[in-house]
């Protein structure tokens, strides 16, 4: 026997509200399957609820309701995949935008909280040990900003081949590469292969500290000054991570081989 939700039913188990189903039932987008002719209440079957549900998810990808109407029209169904292996691709990209922004947000949280709870930034050098990293150096930003560094792993893969993206992931870290007066934003590779731009940091020991953009220059003259008093070392390069510090802000972990 064929069984039927009412309209507050449905809507209990969709998640949306009985005006919703009701202005799909006035634009024809979704139906109810029976209309109590005595009393105008409107049922749902099960086939109802899977269109209801397949709006919902195109919902979420902003279609708009005309657009949705439009696929679920198509009787043909290598048309219907196509469409809707756009919409996933286009899912998949809206995710990963939000992921990397619920990151940002995260450490923007955690800065305010340290604030709150009185934890101050460290100011003195200290040594830390890296192992080698994979970076790959943008081909022409040489300095942060708002704008490169909300989604900038969009810049990075923006310079690789499509044939090649799949084969290259970032950690969510930036920052400056600094050689032979030479500076370029840098993403760290989790995942890569060698092509242009590509530069390995050499594992070892590192004088670092942490800075802002105000003292930058006074800290890394220091952390020079430092490696060469008392390590006998003239630094190749210089590496300047960027540490996200709020929504608006960022410091920087000065980083110098010593070892």
């Amino acid at each position: 026997m064929k069984e039927y939700f009412s309209i507050s039913q449905t809507a209990k188990i969709l998640g949306i509200t009985t005006e919703t189903l009701r202005h799909y039932d006035r634009i024809d987008l979704v139906k109810p399957c029976k209309v109590d002719e005595w009393t105008g209440y409107r049922y749902y079957s099960e086939q109802e609820i899977v269109r209801l549900n397949t709006i919902k998810a195109l919902r979420c990808m902003d279609l708009t309701l005309s657009e949705i109407n439009e696929i679920l029209a198509y009787d043909d169904f290598n048309k219907i995949i196509a469409t809707l292996k756009q919409a996933e691709k286009s899912a998949d990209e809206k995710i990963s935008e939000l992921y990397h922004a619920k990151t940002k947000i995260q450490r923007a949280r955690n800065f305010y909280e340290t604030k709150l709870n009185g934890i101050e930034q460290k100011e003195n050098c200290y040594i830390k040990y890296f192992d080698e990293r994979v970076i790959l150096l943008s081909d022409k930003l040489e300095t942060p900003t708002l704008d490169n560094l909300w989604n900038y792993h969009r810049h990075f893969y923006d310079q690789i081949s499509d044939k090649d993206k799949s084969k290259f992931s970032f950690e969510d870290l930036a920052g400056i590469y600094e050689q032979n007066g030479q500076a370029r934003l840098f993403a760290i590779c989790n995942k890569f292969i060698e092509i242009n731009g590509i530069k390995k940091l050499p594992k070892g020991n590192y004088l670092c500290a942490d800075c802002t953009e105000e003292n930058r220059e006074q800290i890394i003259k220091k952390l020079l000054d430092i490696a060469k008093a008392e390590y006998n070392t003239v630094p190749e390069f210089k590496v300047q991570l960027i540490v996200l510090s709020g929504i608006l802000q960022w410091n920087y972990q000065l980083q110098i081989l010593i070892e």
